[in-house]
């Protein structure tokens, strides 16, 4: 009977042997979906533990060599994400390893982690709160060219269509005009009383769920902070969706529709806005996309920060 030992040393090694028929280097190799554990820090100070799904890459230059070492690739990630707080200095430590374990194989490295993270957001007006689940993604690649990093999650929110909104309001005005003949004495109670009639209010302008994708990057020695950049970009919007809802907070949610009226292209702006004086973003990319209620398919508007060779190019 062999050893461990001895089977270990026995055991074929294809991967290890040339095929001088087949060469050529290749842009990248490895593994997607690695399923693995992480932790996460949201910008909150309460680091979270949430199920992950890993791609971890790097390119091949060595033309007439067949492969990499995938299980090297696996274990580093098990070991690096599995055991300390997602940051920037871990995420270019784990591309650093995997470069150093393919050595003379690689000269570039690529990571892309994806989980969602939950965030408690109260309530408009009530004492309430509830649980918001926000998606991430994380890419982040190292070689000749340096160490860049990006950031990606989305919000949704809910936009009122101007457009409807001015029709709508046409429409009470012409029954306001049928229901109150002009020159009569207006009494202010029956004025109040109609307006809370559903003739007071015969129209709606028409609204819809809406999601904004974002992907940032990072200027070199800016570190994570989700929250930071979801609270700019709900508070620019208004109307971000809510959790734990009373009557006052629908209320509540009413009037910020009515207060924020916008196109795709209003909130693509605001959005830009918001984001254009955080000084953590080397640049962004907007993607706005109204789900309509109106049409069967979605009003879409992109913006990004105008850096050149950036997103918006």
């Amino acid at each position: 009977m062999h050893s461990h030992e001895n089977t270990t040393r026995l055991m074929p090694d294809v991967a290890a042997q040339a095929q001088p028929h087949l060469t050529g280097a290749l842009d990248w190799v490895g593994m997607d979906n690695i399923e693995v554990p992480v932790h996460f820090d949201a910008g909150d100070g309460e680091v979270q533990r949430t199920n992950a799904q890993v791609g971890a890459f790097v390119n091949l230059v060595q033309a007439d060599k067949r492969g990499i070492h995938m299980s090297r690739l696996y274990l580093l990630v098990d070991r690096h994400l599995g055991t300390q707080p997602l940051s920037v200095a871990a995420l270019r430590d784990l591309l650093d390893a995997f470069l150093e374990s393919h050595k003379g194989l690689s000269d570039r490295a690529r990571l892309s982690i994806r989980f969602d993270v939950l965030v408690r957001r109260a309530a408009l007006r009530s004492a309430n709160s509830g649980w918001r689940s926000y998606p991430v993604s994380i890419e982040a690649s190292l070689g000749p060219d340096g160490f860049r990093l990006e950031l990606g999650t989305e919000a949704v929110y809910s936009s009122t269509c101007p457009a409807s909104a001015a029709l709508a309001r046409q429409l009470i005005q012409e029954q306001f005009a049928r229901d109150f003949q002009a020159g009569q004495p207006l009494d202010h109670a029956t004025v109040q009383a109609w307006l809370g009639t559903e003739q007071g209010i015969v129209a709606t302008p028409h609204a819809q769920r809406s999601v904004a994708r974002l992907l940032v990057r990072l200027v070199d020695g800016a570190s994570f902070n989700l929250l930071d950049t979801l609270d700019r970009v709900e508070q620019a919007l208004g109307t971000a969706v809510q959790t734990a809802v009373k009557r006052e907070d629908e209320q509540a949610f009413a009037l910020a529709n009515g207060c924020n009226l916008m196109f795709c292209e209003d909130a693509a702006r605001r959005i830009q806005k918001a984001l254009d004086v955080d000084e953590r973003l080397a640049d962004f990319h907007i993607r706005v996309e109204h789900q309509e209620s109106l049409h069967p398919h979605d009003a879409v508007a992109y913006a990004s920060k105008g850096v050149p060779g950036g997103f918006g190019s």
